[in-house]
């Protein structure tokens, strides 16, 4: 078992670091000209151009290629150097919910459109699954796609949708055939602009700021049968396989976060002193520091393995996934607690960001698939039938 990264994917680290400090640096949460709940289109059009958005995209179609495993140590080399956390929230939206499922799925034609504008930054893309009604239990939706002639007619409303609001394609589920549940899900690919599709203004949520969210709504949205990504009832299949690579690389970048937070607070713990010693000299401190390392490390480990696993499909890997998505999503929110504890009243002041960590990183035990679904879906692996 080799832990080492190659000479190339140290080089990639290194370059992707140096971009995120200079390239997309900044207060996470300052204002900006012409951005849309806080999202900044100028930082995600030089992510495009620099080749973040395109890491796991063939060249073909002006990605780079990368395998699950290098392209994971540019996500987390990018949440180590990049403070806007809302920022690369939204990107692993776009790349594992929309681009990779269009890789897998799509038809020649729908490649050739949609991957390059995906990839070098000029759209957005969004993903809709979740209903008003349905979260969890994502296959009861009542949105519905009718067949008429060359057409599907869709209607129906979206809800807690990342990108929405500056969304230029949405990938959006809805059944055909109620009657089979889940195996009567589709999957369809509509452009901004289609008549009858709409998005709701920003929600206002309490962390991940500057990633915009909000509702995506269906009224007789006619698009053509060219648009149905896959084959009618596919769209489990398909969404399956997007949670699978949204839980495993979406934290990535939380991992990356994990290790500035550590560096911070090994920093803050040598320089502030209390009763005439630093405070990092005191066993309670120096413990939690501890703690906020090991939470790291095996994070760091949790999160390669399923990038691993994910590379070698035909092998499995949800387990993996799983466990890494519902490990790293809760030892983020216990390692920004602490920071906020050992900055003490500095950690509970916004102008020092501390407590923004925290609110970014408790948006990780729900998306994706609460903490509890992952628990769920571990114990289905082992054998099990939590109901």
């Amino acid at each position: 078992m080799d832990f080492a990264l190659s000479a190339e994917q140290i080089e990639l680290r290194d370059n992707v670091l140096d971009f995120a400090r200079r390239g997309l640096g900044g207060e996470p949460e300052g204002n900006a000209p012409a951005s849309v709940g806080g999202f900044r289109r100028d930082l995600w059009e030089r992510c495009g151009e620099f080749g973040i958005l395109g890491l796991p995209v063939p060249g073909e179609y002006g990605g780079s290629g990368h395998d699950m495993v290098t392209t994971t140590v540019a996500m987390e080399a990018l949440g180590e150097g990049c403070h806007d956390h809302g920022l690369l929230f939204s990107m692993h939206a776009h790349m594992w919910a929309v681009v990779t499922p269009i890789i897998a799925f799509g038809t020649p034609e729908q490649r050739e459109r949609y991957l390059p504008r995906l990839v070098d930054g000029s759209w957005v893309a969004a993903h809709g699954i979740s209903e008003p009604g349905s979260g969890s239990d994502a296959y009861s939706m009542r949105a519905r796609a009718i067949k008429d002639g060359d057409d599907y007619i869709l209607n129906g409303t979206k809800t807690f949708v990342t990108n929405a609001p500056v969304g230029d394609l949405f990938v959006v589920f809805a059944t055909v055939k109620p009657e089979r549940g889940m195996w009567g899900v589709t999957a369809f690919l509509i452009e901004k602009g289609t008549p009858g599709l709409s998005v709701s203004r920003p929600f206002k949520k309490l962390g991940l700021t500057t990633s915009p969210m909000g509702e995506v709504v269906l009224d007789d949205c006619r698009i053509p049968v060219a648009n149905r990504l896959g084959k009618e009832g596919q769209g489990a299949t398909i969404f399956n396989h997007s949670m699978g690579w949204e839980r495993s690389c979406i934290l990535a970048s939380q991992v990356g976060r994990m290790q500035q937070q550590l560096d911070a607070c090994v920093r803050y713990a040598k320089e502030r002193e209390q009763f005439g010693k630093p405070i990092g000299s005191f066993q309670l401190v120096a413990a939690k520091i501890a703690d906020m390392k090991v939470r790291l490390e095996t994070s760091r480990l949790l999160l390669y393995r399923a990038a691993w696993q994910l590379s070698r499909a035909a092998e499995g890997g949800a387990m993996e996934a799983a466990m890494a998505k519902l490990y790293i999503s809760e030892s983020a929110v216990a390692s920004a607690l602490d920071a906020v504890q050992l900055h003490g009243g500095y950690g509970y002041m916004q102008d020092f960001h501390v407590e923004q960590q925290l609110r970014d990183s408790i948006g990780g035990t729900l998306y994706s698939g609460t903490s509890e679904i992952q628990r769920m879906l571990i114990a289905r692996h082992l054998g099990l039938s939590p109901v």
